[in-house]
């Protein structure tokens, strides 16, 4: 992709594409190319000669409407990012763009409000050199999506997933009703997700079956999630308990990373728990281990020799990787800024492996 940001925003409405070009060629902080098209087959034309990092698509159009091009876009440009922005107010047309692929599917914005979330969502959607963030909105945006959930009055299941663990949240005619993981529901699953930092998000047909859990209004939900992703964080600005004689870090090295690891200790089947900070100097937390040096070299080394091998093979980011040996059955995934290794009995089940590694990494990632 070139350096300069480059969008494409397709609608039938001279009138329409003038305003947009402006706002967002000069109000966005990345201050992208924006290039226009009046009709489907225009915008197909210029997206097959040039290279582009968003589409912006109307849905109502004469001859090929928007639906058809998003098609024909997502199917010939996997890379490119889709955003449907509409008048019509249709759960159907929602539904099945959201099918089709896209990122976002918005309503003209008629208020100054929706109209800077749209914008934040915009340059979100074409900051892609972000390491975090995710896929469709970046931390700040997920929380941007929710309240325009809500301010829309609109219903549907935000599914967002963090490596191999997915999280949703259910919102019914505007009022978040429910939120689960692996292991937890509710507002405490809530407040987990919103926790994350990296991740893609998607947005599902609403689920009018799902019971209420969570009766607190929205906005009381973001800023109790806000406080208690603050008073986390300022556990992790406590200093690191100083290493051992022998250069071994110290086991646990805060209030939160003692708090994770006692709650991991007590899950059935867990032997031994290793957490490895990727960034330089950082140290470990561990539990269930006498010597964490040989786990942590073997972690180490595993992961990155599988990244390496992921990237030339242009398969995507390393998932998880179990093994099994005579005593123990390991599992190992990159999880936020750690590497995480877990040890299990050699005879568990690999459903029990599978459902309990899930709920230590969305524990993790937290």
């Amino acid at each position: 992709m070139p350096a300069q940001p480059t969008i494409l925003l397709l609608d039938d409405d001279q009138d329409f594409l003038d305003l947009y070009r402006e706002m967002l060629g000069q109000h966005l902080p990345s201050m992208p190319e924006v290039r226009v098209a009046n009709s489907g087959t225009r915008a197909l034309s210029i997206l097959e000669s040039e290279q582009f990092n968003l589409l912006i698509a109307d849905l109502s159009m004469s001859k090929m409407d928007g639906l058809q091009v998003l098609t024909i876009a997502r199917r010939k440009f996997p890379h490119l990012r889709l955003v449907v922005l509409t008048g019509i107010r249709d759960e159907q047309f929602r539904t099945r763009a959201y099918a089709l692929g896209v990122d976002q599917y918005w309503l003209k914005p008629e208020t100054e409000q929706e109209m800077g979330l749209f914008m934040e969502s915009m340059e979100s959607l074409i900051s892609r050199e972000s390491q975090e963030g995710f896929r469709g909105v970046q931390s700040k945006g997920l929380v941007d999506i929710i309240q325009l959930e809500c301010l829309s009055q609109s219903s549907c299941v935000l599914k967002i997933t963090n490596g191999m663990t997915e999280g949703r949240i259910f919102i019914q005619s505007g009022e978040v009703f429910d939120a689960e993981l692996p292991g937890l529901t509710s507002e405490p699953a809530f407040q987990r997700i919103l926790a994350w930092k990296t991740g893609s998000f998607e947005t599902l047909p609403a689920d009018p079956s799902r019971v209420r859990t969570i009766f607190s209004s929205y906005q009381g939900l973001l800023l109790n999630t806000a406080q208690a992703i603050d008073e986390a964080a300022s556990f992790d600005e406590q200093p690191a308990a100083p290493s051992g004689d022998s250069g071994t870090p110290a086991p646990v090295q805060n209030s939160r990373a003692a708090s994770l690891l006692a709650e991991v200790s007590q899950m059935e089947g867990v032997e031994f728990v290793l957490a490895l900070g990727r960034e330089k100097n950082q140290t470990q937390e561990f539990w269930g281990l006498d010597n964490p040096k040989p786990i942590s070299e073997f972690t180490k080394e595993t992961l990155d020799n599988f990244r390496a091998l992921g990237e030339r093979l242009h398969v995507g980011d390393l998932q998880q990787i179990t093994g099994q040996g005579l005593q123990h059955k390991v599992a190992v995934a990159p999880c936020g800024n750690s590497d995480i290794c877990v040890g299990f009995p050699a005879a568990v089940s690999q459903e029990h492996l599978r459902d309990s590694f899930k709920s230590i990494l969305s524990k993790w990632a937290s």
